[in-house]
């Protein structure tokens, strides 16, 4: 093996690093003070502080304390040649003052990346089968490989798997074509297109997307999101002329099916929302909300809640966008106004607020998308 001779100037800087004079514990101490951002760009500065950074213990750590501390995320996409994406995280309590700066990241103006809600920190966002995966608490975004397909309608999920320590993408695909024909000549219908093909990409150095079966032919719903929840994503889905909860193992990678409750209106409408980390599908109608929560996964237990707005307005104009722990439900507009707001609504106190966000910009508005529950991360991809 060919011994490498290390550089004079390397050598002095390594010395020089003041950091190392400090005790590791104090360093960390002041670390778990600063912001995401400021994390990243203090590995930089010193080596001894980027080994304390990139180890994976202090990641933990860091997102532990965050754990505790859940923030409302903000994405916003500026319009014209010079696409930016722009992340803001608030304080979950909106009476905080602690509102982090925006970060941001050039995109290529060609791109209109829709992002799935954060899972531990990460955010994944897709344009056809352009994906991308980064840190919207720091700004660094990396790209994946392209999805394996020529299909047209795509749904891609985004989870962690615990019991690797792995983060995944799921993608699934569906041909749409103006007549699906069969091979007799006959029309297909619509309740028989099933996603054709499944993939999963596993976020590393290695990264590609591999083929998986499933045992279960349904098919997506498209602009439908997913949820990551305990080492598994949920979406809605068709199945057996059906409308039925998907589960997926990111372990295993294994499907399953979870049957809805019998209810008309559930069969036709509703959407997965985070309700302070339980799976629920709500209904919203012109001034009520109907939540089915899933209790027990495993055994198809539901449960049954209705909400009803005060006479304020109309929810037709909002959507729901999660549930805090505190059972305080966050509404935002389905049209972006100036300047951009939020509507707080607690049923036990029956009391609305309006929080506005000040400093969107003009041409961010029309491109803005809210995530509750989200927890800031230092990790750097």
């Amino acid at each position: 093996m060919k011994r490498v001779k290390r550089s004079k100037k390397r050598d002095e800087r390594d010395v020089n690093d003041p950091f190392t004079n400090l005790p590791n514990d104090m360093i960390v101490e002041i670390l778990m003070e600063l912001p995401p951002r400021t994390i990243a760009s203090l590995r930089f500065a010193s080596k001894h502080l980027s080994s304390i950074i990139l180890d994976k213990e202090f990641t933990k750590l860091y997102m532990t304390q965050s754990s505790t501390q859940p923030r409302l995320l903000i994405s916003m996409r500026r319009r014209g040649d010079m696409q930016m994406q722009c992340f803001q995280s608030l304080s979950q309590d909106l009476s905080s003052s602690s509102n982090h700066d925006m970060v941001s990241f050039k995109m290529n103006p060609d791109l209109r990346y829709v992002f799935t809600p954060p899972v531990r920190g990460l955010i994944c966002g897709r344009d056809g089968t352009k994906v991308t995966v980064g840190n919207p608490s720091t700004g660094q975004f990396v790209s994946l490989p392209r999805v394996k397909t020529r299909r047209q309608d795509i749904l891609s999920v985004f989870g962690y798997d615990p019991v690797n320590d792995v983060y995944k993408v799921l993608c699934m695909t569906v041909v749409l074509k103006r007549s699906n024909m069969s091979r007799s000549g006959n029309v297909v219908s619509w309740e028989d297109i099933v996603s054709e093909e499944h993939q999963v990409i596993t976020l590393g150095a290695k990264e590609k997307w591999r083929m998986i079966e499933c045992k279960y032919p349904h098919r997506h719903y498209s602009g439908y999101q997913g949820i990551d929840k305990d080492g598994f994503v949920y979406y809605l889905a068709y199945y057996k002329k059906k409308r039925s909860l998907m589960s997926f193992d990111l372990s295993s990678e294994d499907f399953n099916v979870i049957n809805l409750p019998e209810d008309q209106m559930l069969q036709q409408f509703g959407e997965l929302v985070n309700h302070a980390g339980k799976i629920t599908i709500a209904n919203q109608g012109y001034r009520n909300v109907e939540l089915w929560v899933l209790e027990d996964a495993n055994k198809g237990v539901w449960s049954k809640a209705a909400v009803v707005f005060p006479p304020v307005g109309s929810l037709c104009f909002f959507a729901l966008k999660g549930i805090l722990n505190t059972g305080e439900m966050i509404f935002a507009p389905r049209l972006s106004p100036n300047p951009y707001f939020f509507i707080c609504y607690d049923p036990k106190s029956n009391k609305v607020r309006e929080i506005v966000i000040h400093g969107i910009r003009e041409d961010y508005r029309d491109t803005i998308q809210v995530f509750s529950n989200h927890v800031e991360s230092c990790m750097v991809l």
